[in-house]
Parts: structure tokens; C-alpha cells; sequence
């Protein structure tokens, strides 16, 4: 799929949107007799809102707003609900997720039995020789206590290619068939960046690691259509407006993404805004088109050039300047070194992207600080809002020179109750500084809620109770110090992803002038109890004015 300049910008929508409207335009809908959360510090409560052509007209009491009504306005009665903004999820991957969910067996399952029959059970409706391919596979989450192997998967399909990715990403299982299509076996060196298991015999026992993978995935005929790709954000978009997700920001999209989002808006299947971080190896061409951050329309939007420096913490494998618990010669890997790092990002820094590089572990955080620092000094910029992308493990140092170049942290959000059972391989004092909301708060930056989905849930409110009680689901904790409150939760899942992509003017609160994104919740979460957080009920969706989801 390949776009002309012209027809890129324009299938972007790059048109300045309309002004907004006066408050005395008569409004559409307005919401009363609620308990708004605002996120607005001029006024952080109301009990109403006026909406007009998407766009929020006035915020305040229900009498002041009904009494502004004309004759054509629906009035929507919320039964003295909570209503807060909608929730912005600063890094996930809807547009691959969506597509994956539509041609791939979901693994999230809790037995390697289980995960065998599903994988026997695609077999069966594939051509011999042809790939079974799975997604979402939790190494840590099945009965068995052990990890998917070679074996496993070829006792499940000894007639096909096979390769499952763990849901973090990061690495891939796979059977002796795509092994031999790979080419790689015992004598297979591992490569820069990657890692190929190996047994006590010395053979790959199936599981590959980072730039490893990379043999696999390029074997792989993925044969899309441009209408495969507008039925995974169709599906992706419907799931996320059902938890509350008005936007989210594509974490490592593509060209053809970014059509597949405008295919979907214009066919009213995009029910969420989408800023569209784009891979490094694509960035070149478009900038050659004249492509920069910040162009498109009021529902998709060019985001920051994505690189990734290293690993992941779901699989342990983030690059740490102290060994993992238990493992004391592995620190992770480096995925990318701070040369390439710095050669790509300077290109786009000139260009006027944004950037935003993956960096887990303490000692790729330090690379990717580097690098933003010289690129400061070479070439400054007025506020590039910087992005580091997870920035899990950090130090007192590493936020000052944060702090110093006004970058944004976007850290996982459900890990901390979602994948509890692995934080023990990283140690008690690690958690501390790790997923570190409260730090970055205290600093002074504008720290995002993510889900990295799949990798992580998207669920806002399991986001919000994980960051406030810092307890995973079988009620340990893990890094107690970095606590915050809910009220700080649901600005960090609101506001501060709205700055993250530089539209605060736009969303993240319920102001006049800004889009009517907004969440009905079933309960109030100020008053909730932080433990059940997660079981408050999402009743309605509304994006730019149109109810998206309601229960």
C-alpha cells in the first residue's frame, strides 16, 4: 500500500478543524442532574454539560444549562452518575491487536493443554505446511508452572509451521517446522540484539527472544487485505470504547494503519481517536513526503517516530544494570545501540517529529536520555515533548535529567496488578523505583496512563486500581512507595495523555471548546474503595457527541 504526497495528506484530513461554536448556539444535548469530574482546575466540578457538533459548549449547574436549552435539544438525565472524561490510553497497539484477534488463536489460556488444543484445533483448518500463528501467550499464567517448548508445539501441530508470541511482544515460541524454515538450529549463532534459547544438548528449546524473532517473521505471508485491515480497528474500536477509551495512541503503527484508521472513520467504524506513532523505517519516506507529528484530522493524527532501545519487562528480558533475581549473568537486552538510536532520532528531531523511544531498564532509559540530550544541544528545539515509551526502572538521577528536558514517562498501567507474579524477578527495592507514577508526579511530569495492549490489559479501571493500591490480583503488593491517589489516576489517565500528543487544547477535560469524549461510570471512584475499582462499571461511551458504547 503506497500513497502519493498529496493523497497522504489529504486521506489525513490535514484541513484545520472548524472553529468552535459560540455558547449561545442553541445546544444538541446536554447531560444534567450528573457528578461531573472535569479534570478542569478552574472548575473541577459540575453537573452538566452542554454539547453541540461534537464539541462541548458549556460546563455547569443543570439549571443554568436546561434553562440555555432550546426546543430541539435532547436532555439526557445521568441519575446523578459520575461522569469523568474519556480515558486516553498513551501507548497500546489497537490496529495490529484488532487484526491478530481477527486471524490468530488467542492464547490466553490458562493450561499448555489447553493452549495445544486450540493450536491442534486451527491446525486442522489449515492447509498442510501452511503457519498456525497464536498471540497473547502468558508464560507465567498456565497450571503447568513451565513455559511452551518445541515439543509442545509440535505434538499440537506436527504438520505445520507454528510460532505463538507471548503477549508481551517480545518473544515468540515456536516448533521444529518453523525452525527448519528459519534455517536455524543448534549452530545458529544468536543475533545483535536477540537470543535463542538453548537446552542443556544445546538445542533452541523453542522460545526466541527480541531481533531472534525476526527469522520467523519474515517467513510469515500475512497476504492482508486493506479490508482485513479496517475490520481489526473496527473490532479493536468497539472493545476499546466499551471500557471508556475515547483515545489512544497507536504505539508502532504503520502507513498502511494509518489508512486503515481513515477507512474506518469514513465508513463510522472509528470510535476512538487514534494518534498514530509510526516505526523508525518507515519515518524516512515520509518525511520525504513532506509528513510530519501533528498532521490529520480530529480523529487521526501522525504521532512520534517509534525505536525501541530494548527489552521487555513482562518477558524479563528489559536491559537492567543489575542482574534479574535469580539469574545472575543475565541483565536483559539491548534491542538497539545508542548510535542507530541517535542517527534515526536526529533526522526526525530536524524534521519536527516527535519522538518516542521504548526503554524499560535503567540502563536503556540512561541511552535514550543521552540521546535527547545531544540532541538538544545540536539541534534544540522549543518543547519536542520528548517521549520515553514503559521508562519502568528508574533512579533519582535519570528523573532529574528528565525532569531537566520535560520529558514524558509512559509507564504500564495494569502490569503492576495484572502481571504481579512476575515481579519477584525483579526484588522489592527494584519495585520501588519501578512503574514509578508517583515519582514522576512529584517532579513535575506529565506521566501517562498506557496498557501497552496486548501486552497489558487496556481496562481504565484496572489501571486506576492498580496504580492507586500497587496490588495484583492475589493482593501482594509491589513498590507500596509509588501510590497514588485516585484523583491523581484519573488526571494521569486523562489530561496528561492529551499533552502527550500535543492536544490539551482539544481533549482530556470537560471544558467548553473541547471535544464531548466522555465516560458515565457506575460508581464514583472518588468514594469507592481503591480495591474494587476495578469492578466499576463503564455505562456509556460518548465520543464527539455520539453515544459510542452504552451498556
Amino acid at each position: 500500500m503506497t500513497h502519493t504526497r498529496r493523497a497522504f495528506l489529504e486521506s489525513l484530513g490535514v484541513a484545520a478543524a472548524a472553529p468552535f461554536l459560540p455558547l449561545q448556539a442553541e445546544p444538541e444535548i446536554v447531560l444534567h442532574n450528573a457528578q461531573i469530574l472535569t479534570m478542569s482546575a478552574a472548575a473541577p466540578r459540575a453537573e452538566a454539560v452542554s454539547i453541540r457538533e461534537s464539541r462541548i459548549v458549556a460546563v455547569g449547574r443543570s439549571s443554568d444549562l436546561l434553562a440555555a436549552a432550546g426546543p430541539r435539544t435532547k436532555r439526557v438525565d445521568v441519575g446523578g452518575k459520575t461522569v469523568v472524561p474519556g480515558f486516553i490510553d498513551a501507548h497500546s497497539h489497537p490496529g495490529s491487536a484488532g487484526r491478530r484477534h481477527l486471524r490468530e488463536v488467542d492464547c490466553d489460556l490458562r493450561s499448555i493443554d489447553d493452549i495445544q488444543a486450540a493450536i491442534r484445533k486451527r491446525a486442522a483448518e489449515t492447509p498442510k505446511d501452511g503457519w498456525v500463528l497464536g498471540f497473547k501467550y502468558d508464560d507465567t499464567k498456565t497450571r503447568e508452572g513451565r513455559a511452551l517448548t518445541r515439543a509442545d508445539l509440535d505434538a499440537a501441530a506436527p504438520d505445520h509451521p507454528v510460532r505463538i508470541e507471548h503477549r508481551g511482544g517480545h518473544t515468540a515460541y515456536v516448533n521444529s517446522r518453523a525452525f527448519q524454515r528459519a534455517g536455524i538450529d543448534e549452530r545458529t549463532p544468536d543475533p545483535k540484539g536477540g537470543r535463542i534459547d538453548r537446552g542443556a544438548d544445546g538445542r533452541p528449546t523453542g522460545r526466541l527472544a527480541e531481533t531472534a524473532t525476526e527469522a520467523v517473521e519474515r517467513l510469515i505471508d500475512a497476504k492482508l487485505t486493506r479490508e482485513d485491515y479496517r475490520a481489526g480497528v473496527r473490532l479493536i474500536s468497539e472493545r476499546l470504547s466499551r471500557a471508556g477509551i475515547t483515545s489512544v495512541h497507536d504505539a508502532y503503527g504503520t502507513p498502511d494503519d494509518l489508512r486503515a484508521y481513515r477507512d474506518a472513520r469514513d465508513a463510522g467504524d472509528l470510535s476512538v481517536r487514534v494518534y498514530c506513532l509510526i516505526g523508525h523505517w518507515h519515518v524516512p519516506d515520509l518525511i520525504a513526503q513532506g509528513v510530519r507529528t501533528g498532521q490529520g484530522d480530529d480523529w487521526v493524527r501522525v504521532g512520534a517516530m517509534k525505536m525501541t532501545c530494548d527489552g521487555s519487562i513482562s518477558e524479563r528480558t528489559a536491559r537492567l544494570s543489575e542482574p534479574y533475581i535469580g539469574r545472575p549473568k543475565d541483565f536483559g537486552i539491548l534491542v538497539m545501540e545508542e548510535p542507530a538510536l541517535y542517527e534515526r532520532a536526529l533526522a526526525a528531531h530536524k524534521a519536527g517529529w516527535q519522538l518516542g523511544i521504548h526503554a524499560n531498564g535503567d540502563v536503556a532509559i540512561d541511552i535514550v536520555l543521552r540521546v535527547y540530550e545531544r540532541l538538544q544541544r545540536e539541534a534544540p528545539r522549543q518543547d519536542p515533548r520528548f517521549r520515553i515509551e514503559h521508562c519502568t526502572l528508574i533512579t533519582p538521577p535519570l528523573v532529574e535529567r528528565m525532569r531537566a528536558l520535560g520529558v514524558i514517562p509512559n509507564p504500564f498501567s495494569t502490569y503492576v496488578y495484572f502481571h504481579g507474579e512476575k515481579m519477584k524477578e525483579y526484588g522489592a527495592d527494584r519495585l520501588n523505583r519501578m512503574f514509578a507514577v508517583r515519582t514522576f508526579l512529584d517532579a513535575g511530569l506529565k506521566v501517562t496512563q498506557t496498557s501497552d495492549y496486548p501486552p497489558g490489559p487496556f481496562e481504565p479501571m484496572m489501571a486506576l486500581q492498580s496504580s492507586v493500591t500497587r496490588t495484583d490480583m492475589r493482593g501482594n503488593v509491589w513498590g507500596p512507595p509509588q501510590r497514588i491517589g485516585v484523583d491523581e489516576a484519573l488526571r494521569v489517565g486523562t489530561t496528561h495523555g492529551a499533552y502527550a500528543s500535543f492536544e490539551e487544547a482539544r481533549k482530556g477535560s470537560l471544558e467548553p471548546g473541547k471535544f464531548a469524549d466522555l465516560v458515565v461510570l457506575g460508581r464514583d471512584p472518588l468514594t469507592a474503595d481503591p480495591s474494587t475499582l476495578i469492578d466499576i462499571a463503564i455505562e456509556r461511551t460518548m465520543a464527539g457527541g455520539r453515544w459510542v458504547y452504552e451498556a
